[in-house]
């Protein structure tokens, strides 16, 4: 039987959210929720689903079994809230809320309601990121030593004046850090494990009118005993693919976009070489929020749905969500203060 999903917020991503939706084998979907009711109905439209401009009649659906959180990040807790009390399973768009307790007080309130709860990481579906996380689980690159991320993305000023929550504490959570680089965070974590400290600094130096970062720069320590480096940055023009490099004693793993760029192991095998042949897309977004693929969108979808329909976690489920969250307002917590600060 299929699941029933409405999304909640008809902007730009969740056309993708629809179409990760119906691409699933048992996904449909029925509705969508917004507050300007003209543009709600105009996505409606497009796809033959029912539009709400009342988030309360949306949910008293009998027929809706789940919900796509597609809004201003600062809002998620609220809604998510409002979801899981109507008995609705919840997909939220990253970040999971914009504080490590909102994060909180989200998966307590869906725990609570035993509703299942997914966050949309779909980066961590890529091919390139399931091999180098099976190279790393098996040990090829031994002790790992540094683990380093970048993200030298850009956003026009007109990105930023395109919508009043943009740029803002209170709703994006902040700079280029939480709205792109929490992508970056994340596959940072799941490759090279939990980090007990952070000190970073920041800089506003491309753009204006906007409360929070658009240069940022951090060294992580992980529980492993490695070290890190962050990068972020929506000033560098013309934009260029996200990069991962974890080094370890044994070898280092280099992943650029969506493509494996070095895969050089001191136990070298033959599939090594074929692995730096194989051809891969090279992720969008790095300037242009639009250019994004469908394919991860699906398959997190897809695990989603087995998730309800199997009563099992799902990939990448609340605890997961958060981990990010954490590291990113750490990191914040440095940068505000000047000081390292601890995550244990």
């Amino acid at each position: 039987m299929a699941l029933r999903f409405g999304i909640i917020g008809p902007g730009t991503i969740a056309h993708v959210h629809y179409r990760a939706i119906v691409a699933a084998a048992d996904g449909e979907v029925i509705s969508v929720y917004g507050r300007n009711a003209d543009k709600t109905e105009t996505f409606a439209a497009q796809y033959g689903i029912a539009a709400y401009d009342d988030l309360d009649a949306f949910l008293a659906d009998e027929n809706l079994d789940a919900v796509t959180i597609a809004t201003a990040s600062g809002t998620h807790l609220e809604i998510a809230l409002k979801a899981a009390l109507h008995g609705k399973h919840v997909l939220c768009e990253k970040p999971l809320e914009i504080t490590s307790q909102r994060a909180e007080d989200l998966i307590v309130a869906c725990a609570r309601q035993g509703v299942k709860l997914g966050v949309l990481f779909q980066a961590r579906f890529d091919d390139s990121i399931r091999m180098a996380k099976a190279a790393i689980d098996s040990g090829r690159l031994g002790k790992i030593m540094f683990a380093s991320c970048q993200m030298r993305w850009f956003r026009s000023q007109e990105y930023y004046d395109s919508a009043a929550w943009r740029g803002t504490w209170a709703l994006d959570g902040g700079g280029c850090l939480m709205n792109q680089g929490i992508h970056s965070i994340d596959l940072l974590l799941h490759l090279a494990g939990d980090p007990v400290s952070v000190s970073a600094f920041q800089g506003l130096n491309g753009h204006e009118r906007i409360e929070v970062e658009d240069n940022l720069a951090a060294l992580v320590r992980f529980e492993n005993g490695a070290i890190g480096t962050i990068e972020a940055s929506t000033c560098c023009a013309p934009g260029f693919p996200r990069r991962l490099e974890i080094s370890g004693e044994n070898g280092t793993i280099g992943i650029e976009g969506d493509s494996i760029v070095r895969w050089e192991f001191v136990d070298s095998r033959p599939e090594d070489e074929q692995i730096l042949k194989t051809d891969r897309v090279v992720m969008g977004g790095a300037a242009d929020p639009t250019a994004i693929g469908d394919q991860g969108h699906c398959l997190a979808v897809a695990d989603f749905i087995e998730s309800v329909q199997k009563n099992q976690r799902p990939m990448i489920d609340g605890l997961e969500g958060k981990r990010s969250v954490d590291l990113i307002c750490a990191v914040y917590e440095s940068m505000r203060s000047g000081q390292v600060v601890s995550l244990v």
